[in-house]
């Protein structure tokens, strides 16, 4: 007997998704998208087995619900579920980005006996919607599932069993752990990286040439800046206690950075350095030995490959039998701000572009550079 998932919002995750799971011949996927075009290329694209009128439809049939919408659609979504028919036997999760809001919407489904199981991939690419989803796009990558005090391990493990499908590495965390961590690591970051954007920029006019330099090392670090702004809108709002709760501790750390340069003890200066760089390269996937300066920058390049015995291999014989360098190579698990599995670093930009064109030549993989 087929266990029938329902997938709410077929856009890129939501396609992905689908795609991942139907790995599993025993899975039937059933598939709802306020765009009938992109419900329709969902069904062409063989994403999923079924097109159902309403995600009302969709959910009543299910076993399994994704709802792989954005957070805002997600909760005004859960407003309207309250009155469905689910089976009674059903696991509804989601995809969103920041977990309090979504388990805050459940909890009356929750009430109603309905078993909820909040989750975030951490995958993401640079395109979007279902023409750009990928089977592979979560292998490797962190895939956080947050259940809630109540819920029985029963649930929880078939839920994790449904995943496996990804090849996903599923972690359990309580909502505010998640939302605390991708704070740190994601959310804050990018509100400095936009704030660091806006220093040059107004600082653009009385120095024009700084912009060129910052073509650099400054590029690289304010990359993520360059994210959908609504996007970025939206989780703001959304996590807006912990990023106060970030801004706060880092407004603390500017005033006793102040204070260090204003002494200008040498001793000190190097303790702060030292003791960043230490922490810093302490770091899953960093580069041992690479040249930590101001403007260090790699030339990375950024590839979509399945993970499948022998693929890297496969792409360093590729690169050494073109004569071609490498500095390093790594698969990212935490995806959400980059885009593709493998990364490899060369030694400048023309190695880049040699291995770039070797690669498209060789392989069918999808390549990206930043």
């Amino acid at each position: 007997m087929k266990t029938t998932v329902s997938i709410i919002g077929l856009g890129l995750i939501g396609g992905s998704l689908g795609l991942a799971l139907k790995r599993n011949p025993d899975v039937h996927i059933i598939g709802f998208d306020r765009s009938y075009a992109t419900a329709d290329e969902a069904f062409r694209r063989g994403i999923i087995d079924t097109v159902a009128p309403s995600a009302k439809s969709a959910c009543e049939q299910a076993d399994f619900v994704i709802f792989a919408t954005p957070v805002n659609t997600t909760v005004k979504l859960f407003e309207e579920a309250i009155d469905w028919n689910f089976k009674e036997h059903v696991i509804v999760t989601d995809t969103g980005s920041t977990k309090k809001p979504i388990m805050d919407a459940a909890v009356k489904l929750q009430e109603s006996g309905i078993t909820f199981i909040g989750g975030h991939p951490m995958a993401g690419s640079h395109k979007s919607g279902v023409s750009a989803a990928m089977e592979h796009l979560f292998e490797n990558a962190y895939y956080i599932l947050t259940p809630t005090t109540d819920t029985s391990e029963e649930k929880i493990s078939l839920l994790e069993t449904l995943f496996e499908a990804t090849k996903a590495k599923l972690i359990v965390l309580q909502a505010e752990e998640h939302d605390r961590m991708t704070a740190i690591i994601s959310h804050f970051p990018h509100i400095i990286a936009s704030s660091l954007v806006g220093r040059l920029e107004a600082q653009e006019e009385g120095q024009p040439f700084v912009k060129q330099l910052a073509a650099g090392g400054f590029r690289d670090l304010t990359r993520i800046a360059s994210a959908d702004p609504v996007m970025w809108r939206d989780i703001t709002i959304q996590n807006r206690e912990e990023l106060l709760s970030q801004v706060d501790g880092w407004l603390d750390e500017m005033t006793n950075i102040r204070e260090m340069l204003v002494d200008n003890n040498p001793e000190q200066i190097f303790d702060f350095f030292a003791q960043a760089k230490t922490y810093r390269d302490q770091l899953p996937s960093t580069y041992e030995g690479a040249v930590q300066g101001a403007l260090y920058m790699t030339f990375d390049l950024h590839i979509d490959v399945p993970d499948h015995p022998g693929v890297i291999s496969e792409i360093t014989k590729i690169l050494a039998d073109a004569d071609i360098s490498l500095t390093n190579i790594r698969i990212v698990e935490t995806r959400t701000d980059v885009y593709g599995i493998l990364v490899i670093s060369f030694q400048s930009t023309a190695e880049r572009k040699r291995a770039r064109q070797v690669l498209t030549q060789e392989t069918d993989y999808s390549m990206h550079i930043l």
